[in-house]
């Protein structure tokens, strides 16, 4: 998984009926673009990240 500063990373959720998690990625860690992320998700809270096979990035601009 690669990614750059300012995309998104969606988490999918583990259990039915809970919504997936979203967030910019602050930092890239990693050589060439690869985990970790330090990402602030949608609920103000920021973390380093490991993402997991149920993750993705969304490497495409915002609608917003």
């Amino acid at each position: 998984m690669q990614a750059k500063v300012g995309e998104m990373l969606i988490l999918k959720a583990n259990h039915v009926g809970e919504p997936n998690r979203e967030g910019e990625i602050l930092e890239v860690r990693g050589s060439d673009g690869t985990p970790p992320f330090l990402v602030r998700f949608d609920d103000g809270h920021e973390g380093l990240v490991f993402p997991g096979p149920d993750a993705v990035v969304h490497h495409g601009k915002s609608t917003d």
